[in-house]
């Protein structure tokens, strides 16, 4: 398939990482189990002497000035812990285990210390708190360890301890003893009163990494999708012709051909599909590249041209808007070219308007398809110079030959009763003139292959012989085949063949 390249894999499979990480966060934040998690840090760690004490950087503490802290002496150690629920789930004092019983928390300093006093303090408004804390069997200590009791504690509320020790401890030494039902008890990272809290949550700078990494790998692939010009460039010159149906295709894809291949010249100049042909053959396998394109395979008694399915291209009739006819049976458009239908009264009753045809030289692609695939037969001779009246009075038609679309689409514009064809995009913004259904069937690109309308045919590219790989006309080839010039073929109305419906389309002939 076109569309499967490295740079397209590569996009694609990024991008489902950027999804991914970001619904995997939030099932787990919103929809996964959670589990309690009660923390605990050490905000402050700091020796304590008596007023008048000459040592430095320590906290002085006169007797009596905090309730539950003993007079200190020389070595005592003051330690401030943060006791928190730092999960969604609130903690109740049912959750606590046995391990510390009857207390629910039993938090040790080591074997070297001694605790010498002990007081919690609660934020202001968490009655809660204080209340489960002063409740027996109430806060205490035993030898170097401190009790808590078994507080409840619901989302973001804490307490904290103020301890005092007999001696030095480390915040490494610091662990408490307790287990919750569904839960866990850990160390959280402690903080000091200046420093910052974080930006980002560690889950949301994780998924920020990840995104970031994701739409940068993006950017990078589209910039380079769009940089570097396409694989297999040639330059040189190179010359189109043939369609005129194909001609607007041609050069909008001839502009972008030049702007993404640097040192390339690519002119288009078209006459017909049977003129280009011919000009084709003319040149010969000479110095000069000329792709001709044709409506259709090319007639006999060309053997050394070599073809290349590009599009299939969709054409249509179309009649003066004087006329109120907008479908025709396959049937009834023969009639009007044998002449057995010479009035449009003879199929909108009340109407007298003499049917005029406008119809294309012999070199156009867009009649020799119109023969082949509506009438079934060719068209019958020309019989008028102005278009609107015989100049052969044996003639049973007025019919009249133009050398372009364009002459086509203004005449049948201008003659009340006229009725001519041209290619579909060349019909778009037209006034004056309206398309007409064959059989009920309109000319739509996505319903190729399926309505049966039978006014289409594919387009042909044909070069003398195999050209080299590394040939102006290989290249060109090459774009239009490629997703840049499916594009373009696309945009004007034509069907790729270089697609999988294309492919199925192209090859039916």
């Amino acid at each position: 398939m076109e569309w499967i390249t490295a740079e397209n894999v590569i996009a694609v499979g990024t991008a489902l990482v950027g999804v991914l990480v970001t619904l995997a966060v939030v099932w787990i934040d919103r929809f996964s189990p959670q589990r309690k998690r009660l923390g605990f840090r050490v905000q402050l760690n700091t020796p304590l002497h008596r007023e008048g004490n000459q040592a430095s950087e320590v906290m002085t503490v006169r007797e009596g000035e905090v309730n539950g802290i003993a007079t200190p002496s020389d070595g005592s150690t003051l330690v401030l812990l943060r006791i928190e629920n730092d999960r969604e789930l609130d903690i109740s004092s049912e959750d606590y285990g046995s391990a510390a019983e009857p207390h629910g928390l039993k938090i040790n300093f080591g074997d070297r210390v001694e605790v010498q006093g002990v007081v919690a303090t609660v934020p202001a408004g968490w009655d809660s708190v204080r209340d489960d804390l002063a409740r027996a069997p109430r806060l205490g200590r035993r030898g170097s360890a401190v009790l808590v009791p078994k507080t409840a504690l619901e989302r973001g509320q804490y307490f904290k301890l103020l301890v005092q020790l007999s001696g030095g401890v480390s915040d490494g030494d610091v662990e408490i003893v307790g287990s919750l039902q569904g839960g866990s008890i850990r160390r959280n990272r402690s903080t000091t009163p200046d420093e910052k809290p974080p930006r980002f949550s560690p889950t949301a700078r994780n998924v920020t990494v990840v995104l970031t990494a994701c739409v940068v790998a993006l950017a990078a692939i589209i910039i380079r999708e769009q940089t570097p010009p396409p694989i297999g460039c040639a330059r040189g010159a190179l010359a189109l012709t043939g369609s005129t149906a194909f001609a607007p295709a041609l050069r909008e894809a001839a502009r972008q051909y030049e702007k993404d291949c640097e040192g390339s010249t690519v002119t288009v100049d078209v006459h017909g599909s049977t003129a280009g042909i011919r000009e084709l053959a003319q040149a010969g396998p000479g110095k000069k590249a000329v792709i001709a394109f044709s409506d259709g395979r090319k007639p006999g008694g060309f053997p050394e041209l070599r073809e290349n399915m590009v599009a299939v291209s969709l054409f249509t009739l179309v009649v003066n808007d004087g006329i109120p006819v907008d479908d025709l049976t396959l049937d009834q458009v023969r009639r009007v070219y044998r002449g057995e239908i010479r009035n449009w009264g003879q199929l909108v009753p009340g109407l007298d308007r003499p049917v005029l045809l406008v119809s294309r030289d012999a070199n156009s692609g867009t009649r020799q398809v119109f023969q082949r695939r509506v009438l079934d037969r060719n068209e019958p001779a020309n019989s008028s110079q102005d278009c609107r009246t015989s100049d052969d009075p044996e003639s049973k038609v007025v019919r009249c030959e133009l050398d372009s679309t364009e002459q086509v689409l203004a005449t049948v514009a201008e003659l009340p009763g006229a009725l001519g064809y041209s290619e579909l995009r060349a019909t778009e913004g037209r006034k004056g003139l309206h398309r007409v259904a064959v059989d009920g069937r309109r000319p739509l690109v996505d319903e190729l292959g399926e309505s049966g309308y039978p006014y289409r045919e594919t387009e042909y590219a044909y070069t003398w012989g195999l050209p080299p790989a590394d040939s102006p006309a290989s290249s060109f080839l090459t774009y239009l085949r490629s997703g840049r010039g499916q594009d373009v073929i696309r945009a004007h109305g034509h069907l790729p063949c270089a697609t999988p419906k294309g492919l199925v389309v192209c090859g039916e002939g």
